[in-house]
């Protein structure tokens, strides 16, 4: 579920209160089938996490400036935030999760507080979230008059005890094989891969941090480094995934939350997570391929590749055609294709480029489609980067619910989307196949709800989301009682807030900067589509 591979000055509270908060908070979501030992591990967690919150609004955060390869320049700060490995052992074994920031830029009178950001994934960074601010995006200027920005790395990601579950360089080689199966034969290649993929997790990682690797806990050190901010309560944004963890953190924290803003909305159901969630994308990613295609055909004049969907998809069956056959400059078989071309039902600021691509391929320039798409063994940091998002965006899945273990039932069900949704359908079946034979627990998801203390949370999502599908909005509009809910209707692009459309842009100003929602929900029209 995640985007492409192609994301506290607490005031100090009474430690008994809080403990009796969290056990109370940890029983209201525990699944109604649970067992006395889970709920028992439940509220374990529960007293762990207040326990280090409590630590960390004590020691605080000792800001400096970032590491000089880090990346981030002067005014940004880093810092850490140690957390429990497991909150059921609060006195165990810590990490440290790598954080940073930038002060607000108006008064002190101005300043509301922290505004923490988790871009998604799972598996993504946040830690380029101040740069909104160094580099003054126009969309941000007034958020940013008011609260300090605040990115991390989530627990397993890039300087926050990072995993891994194959050799960078290895993940990155090309070409790969073509994601869609031509017989029984290349299936149970893909399948030995998936395999082999997840025992790589276990032994590079080890079993000890797999088991760890979750949403809830993700959520808890959410909370730990709102205590470090010295901030009583969190104001949060979240895209993508970090949907998700806000709402898990939502439930888990009900009354820890000042201000929340989810954008491009993951369907928070138990029954979602994470199976059903990637099969309902698959589908949601072929409406978008085809969304891409029209734009394409209304553009031919520029792009050449025919002035119908038919036409431009006959193109793109041509090329994948001819890619299996022989990869392009040896690198770029379906796989690299399909990863690269992936981008644009993702983002309409992939349209032009992914579009002069392929037009530049077939009027005979294969070198720009290969510059394009494929990997640069060259960049290792990038390489690195990369890897360490796959096993996280892997790890919390798996690790989050139990996943089918029946490969008949994954084939079945695989086969028979392909038929209608044939873009993305096997391509996204084998990379998450490894949950099939994880080698830790795999636990119940939390049952996202309303709890004692949650404000108005503003929920932002287009319509025609590929990543996100549109009906994951919805149920968590239904399930955070006082939500508002604002549509970007007839739109697709993943990731609303960071798009030019006044009718969204203003009002999420608003909500972050005076709590204020519309009496009802909104729907605006979409954003300009792009230009060639």
């Amino acid at each position: 579920m995640r985007a492409k591979r192609p994301t506290r000055r607490l005031t100090a509270f009474a430690s008994a209160g809080a403990l009796v908060t969290a056990t109370l908070i940890a029983g209201a979501v525990a699944a109604p089938s649970a067992t006395a030992d889970s709920r028992h591990g439940q509220n374990r967690e529960a007293r762990g996490a207040a326990i280090a919150a409590a630590r960390a609004s004590k020691a605080g955060i000792n800001w400096q400036d970032c590491p000089a390869d880090w990346g981030f320049e002067k005014p940004i700060q880093c810092g850490w935030v140690s957390v429990p490995l497991d909150y059921a052992h609060p006195y165990g074994k810590q990490i440290k999760l790598a954080v940073d920031r930038i002060g607000n830029t108006g008064t002190k009178a101005e300043r509301q507080g922290a505004l923490v950001y988790n871009p998604g994934g799972p598996g993504g960074s946040g830690m380029r979230f101040p740069r909104r601010v160094t580099t003054k995006n126009p969309l941000w200027v007034n958020t940013s008059k008011a609260y300090d920005f605040v990115g991390f790395d989530p627990r397993g990601v890039g300087h926050s005890a990072p995993i891994s579950c194959i050799d960078p360089q290895e993940f990155v080689k090309a070409p790969k094989a073509d994601p869609v199966p031509d017989s029984e034969a290349d299936k149970r290649v893909q399948r030995k891969l998936a395999a082999a993929y997840a025992d790589g997790c276990a032994k590079r990682s080890g079993k000890a941090m797999l088991a760890q690797m979750t949403t809830p806990n993700t959520a808890r050190d959410l909370d730990v480094i709102r205590a470090a901010l010295g901030e009583k309560k969190l104001n949060y944004l979240g895209v993508s995934y970090g949907t998700y963890l806000g709402a898990v953190y939502g439930t888990l924290f009900p009354g820890h939350v000042r201000r929340m803003v989810v954008d491009s909305v993951v369907n928070p159901a138990k029954e979602n997570i994470w199976y059903q969630a990637n099969l309902e994308q698959d589908i949601a990613f072929e409406g978008r391929w085809k969304d891409w295609e029209d734009w394409v055909a209304k553009n031919d004049a520029a792009f050449h590749l025919g002035d119908t969907r038919a036409k431009v998809q006959d193109q793109w069956l041509k090329l994948r055609a001819t890619a299996k056959k022989s990869p392009l400059g040896g690198v770029v078989g379906p796989a690299e294709l399909i990863s690269f071309f992936q981008s644009a039902p993702y983002y309409d600021s992939s349209w032009v480029p992914v579009a002069t691509a392929f037009s530049k391929y077939v009027a005979g320039d294969t070198q720009a489609l290969v510059d394009a798409a494929a990997p640069d063994m060259s960049d290792t940091v990038g390489n690195i980067a990369s890897e360490n998002g796959n096993a996280v965006y892997t790890a919390v899945e798996c690790a989050d619910a139990k996943w089918p273990t029946s490969w008949s039932k994954w084939d079945k069900d695989n086969t028979k989307l392909h038929k209608s949704y044939p873009f993305m359908t096997w391509a996204n079946a084998w990379m998450n196949l490894p949950c099939a034979t994880w080698p830790v627990k795999q636990q119940t998801p939390v049952n996202v709800k309303t709890g004692k203390g949650l404000p108005a949370v503003l929920i932002v999502q287009s319509t025609r989301d590929a990543a996100t599908p549109y009906p994951g909005a919805v149920e968590l509009h239904k399930r955070f009682k006082g939500s508002r809910l604002i549509i970007e209707n007839g739109a697709g692009s993943h990731g609303v807030t960071g798009l030019v459309n006044p009718c969204i842009n203003t009002r999420v100003d608003s909500y972050l900067l005076t709590g204020k929602t519309d009496a009802a929900d909104v729907t605006c029209t979409p954003h300009a589509t792009p230009t060639p």
